[in-house]
């Protein structure tokens, strides 16, 4: 499902991402640790089709990666840094407008209901987003990236600002999807979350 080749970053003098290489097959999960500035995020925004190495190439699918294909935004969702909230809109009308993106309406109501009690947001449904704890916000983040159905997740330390109880909700949910054939790559420094979730790990190292 996902093939990356000889893929490396760099901006000016600075190495983002030094170069790396791996495949992995559909409905199975990788983590990738690192410490801070070893280039996490930057191999997701490869990835997630943000960011354009300088050398070497990634494929999804067996496709290059291009937000601008619609193939590739119907297969591809992913998590990189808070999406953009409405501040006039509440949480469930954000995941309703998200879900009917892709559903009919009922659907889409039913669909913004599970996601949002799946992560224990269920009582938040007519808070506005400023309402929000930066905790319950990360989780709102979320829910509007597992709203809509993907064959591909891309998330970047999903277990941010979390109490364990809501990591463990975050696990479940991420370990469901996975069981349930969607390709998973999360970004993460918690062991726990990559553990169980990640059926693979790649480390990689701060370039000095």
């Amino acid at each position: 499902m996902i093939e990356v080749d000889a893929v490396r970053v760099v901006s000016g003098d600075v190495t983002l991402l030094d170069t790396i290489s791996w495949r992995m097959d559909a409905g199975t999960a990788l983590a990738v640790r690192g410490g801070n500035g070893s280039g996490k995020t930057t191999l997701l925004r490869v990835l997630a089709g943000m960011q354009t190495p300088s050398a070497g190439s990634a494929r999804i699918a067996g496709a290059p990666i291009s937000q601008r294909d619609r193939t590739y935004r119907r297969r591809v969702a992913a998590m990189i840094g808070l999406p953009p909230f409405a501040p006039d809109l509440t949480v469930l009308e954000h995941a309703r407008l998200v879900a009917v993106t892709w559903f009919t309406a009922d659907e889409a109501e039913v669909r913004a209901r599970a996601v949002l009690g799946e992560l224990g947001l269920h009582t938040l449904h007519e808070r506005f987003p400023h309402e929000l704890s930066s905790g319950q916000t990360q989780l709102f983040g979320l829910a509007l990236v597992l709203v809509r159905p993907a064959e591909v997740l891309i998330l970047d330390e999903p277990e941010q600002r979390l109490d364990p109880e809501h990591v463990d909700a975050v696990i479940a949910a991420l370990r469901a999807r996975r069981d349930a054939g969607t390709t998973l790559v999360v970004a993460t420094h918690h062991p726990r979350l990559a553990e169980l979730v990640a059926d693979t790990t790649v480390r990689l190292e701060r370039v000095a």
